[in-house]
């Protein structure tokens, strides 16, 4: 989805972002099914404890999303810096990550809530805390829109008014040259 243009109306911004967040929920949701499969499965045949057998179902699942992201959620956006993007995303999921698992951690060895169900309970929570991180850092850094032909778009900043500056769609006609003043005649020195 790209991002709405300059003179677009709040409802025309409030569809958009609408389609974002239905697309993103659509790639999560994907996420969280292979997330929380593998941390079944993990828990359930080996005898990993739970932050372990978390991250490496989060690992598989941050794969899972990249691919989602990418081609589907944010297939229109900026994909000049690859290697940029692709390292905010491990940085911005491993924060996602952190919070996840701090969460669960934090059920299980805090307050001893270790059985199947509670476990699921807490990953589930994690899970939305560090989505809600998610969304908002990917959306802002890691997969940045495009300009709009015709207009320049600042990427948003939680807590800061975006600026959005209009570029003329039809140029004004180049002013004449003007001849050069003395300063601009003097004879330049070639820097070393």
């Amino acid at each position: 989805m790209s991002e709405p243009k300059a003179g677009a109306t709040l409802t025309e911004r409030l569809r958009g972002v609408v389609r974002e967040v239905a697309k993103f929920g659509a790639v999560g949701g994907l996420g969280v099914l292979v997330n929380l499969g593998v941390f079944n499965l993990i828990r359930t045949t080996t005898d990993l404890q739970v932050g372990r057998a978390n991250v490496i179902a989060i690992t598989v699942a941050i794969v899972c999303n990249y691919i989602g992201f990418r081609y589907f959620t944010y297939r229109d956006r900026d994909k000049s810096g690859r290697k940029r993007e692709m390292t905010l995303f491990l940085l911005f999921s491993l924060i996602g990550m952190v919070i996840e698992t701090g969460i669960l951690y934090a059920a299980t060895y805090g307050f001893g809530f270790d059985s199947p169900l509670q476990s699921n309970i807490f990953k589930l929570f994690g899970i939305g805390v560090a989505t809600l991180f998610r969304f908002w850092s990917y959306r802002t850094w890691v997969f940045r829109a495009l300009p709009e032909s015709g207009h320049t778009m600042e990427p948003a900043v939680v807590g800061a008014t975006s600026e959005v500056s209009e570029v003329s769609e039809d140029p004004a006609p180049a002013a004449a040259p003007q001849p050069e003043s003395r300063e601009q005649r003097a004879p330049r020195v070639p820097a070393v």
